[in-house]
């Protein structure tokens, strides 16, 4: 998979699980219905694509059954297509990086559907799902979301998780987690962990960007923060462009996280897109963008080895 300029890319959040599940008529490959095809991962240039199992309420409460729906999805519909691996292992991660197949991983976007049961948990990383997510805006089981007025942190079952996920190396995901839920986290968690799909909140005040206090603790950790291409994270009021990301990305590396940030596109979750970035296929443009303003090697970072630096350092190791 070679683009202009060869600039690799990592994407560590995009929805199209969810809209494989309601409507299972899609095709994978080149659907015009999908932001994320195989086709449009291919013309980025994109070697590693992470998709989240995403239960939305419309589709009725989150339950298990949905979160095996999606799982053999991904099995099916987008490893089963072969143009893809599966990397679930910190080995996977280098081999991947070396291999002319992208790599895929599979997350997921609030643990609603584990029904504060840890057995499921265990049975979702038995079945190669490696990132947690634990809220989505709003409170469930283990903690609150960002949209929840109250601001609470971790239930005492969501503390549960978070040492069962300490001891087995799911990597845990903070987007859409409540400030005091984040900063419960940085106190309990052994282990760095992400925030896939987030932006800098000084940019842009929507609540689900992270503060400078918030970006700090991440770099500090070496955690990882995915830049996200929702317009209205990426602009007050929406009509984002390339330079608005671009603002965002400056910001994060003044506070010292030029080696902890990546993106995190939300492609498939969005029903507006920011200019320029409207599906992966977009990202070859973008990468050449980016180098005419910032040292190339940064660049690669920004778009692929920082991402799968975390990945070969925190995916747990292959039995």
């Amino acid at each position: 998979m070679k683009a202009a300029g060869g600039f690799k890319v990592a994407d560590f959040h995009c929805d199209v699980l969810s809209k494989l599940q309601a409507s299972p008529g899609i095709s994978f490959k080149n659907d015009g219905r999908l932001d994320v095809t195989m086709e449009r991962l291919a013309a980025g240039n994109v070697g590693l694509q992470v998709f989240a199992i995403f239960l939305s309420e419309a589709r009725g409460r989150p339950s298990f059954e949905s979160v095996l729906g999606q799982l053999d999805l991904f099995r099916e519909k987008i490893i089963g297509s072969e143009q893809l691996q599966w990397l679930r292992w910190k080995e996977e991660a280098v081999e991947v990086t070396a291999a002319a197949t992208a790599g895929g991983v599979l997350s997921l976007e609030g643990v609603d559907g584990l029904e504060g049961n840890l057995f499921y948990a265990q049975l979702c990383f038995e079945l190669g799902v490696r990132l947690f997510g634990i809220t989505w805006n709003y409170a469930n089981w283990a903690a609150d979301g960002v949209l929840e007025s109250r601001n609470g942190g971790f239930t005492e079952k969501g503390r549960q998780l978070i040492e069962w996920c300490n001891r087995s190396g799911m990597l845990l995901d903070v987007s859409h987690l409540a400030p005091a839920g984040f900063w419960e986290l940085t106190e309990r968690s052994k282990h760095p962990f992400i925030a896939s799909h987030s932006n800098a909140a000084a940019i842009c005040g929507h609540p689900r960007n992270l503060s400078d206090d918030q970006i700090k603790a991440l770099i500090a950790m070496d955690g990882r923060m995915g830049l996200t291409f929702v317009p209205w994270f990426v602009r007050d009021g929406g009509g984002a462009d390339r330079d608005d990301v671009r603002r965002h990305i400056e910001h994060v590396c003044s506070l010292g996280g030029t080696r902890q940030l990546m993106f995190g596109s939300d492609f498939d979750g969005i029903d507006a897109w920011v200019k320029g970035l409207e599906h992966p296929g977009k990202y070859a443009e973008f990468a050449e963008l980016l180098v005419k303003y910032y040292p190339e090697d940064e660049v690669r970072g920004w778009l692929y080895d920082n991402a799968l630096r975390f990945l070969s350092g925190h995916l747990p190791p292959r039995p």
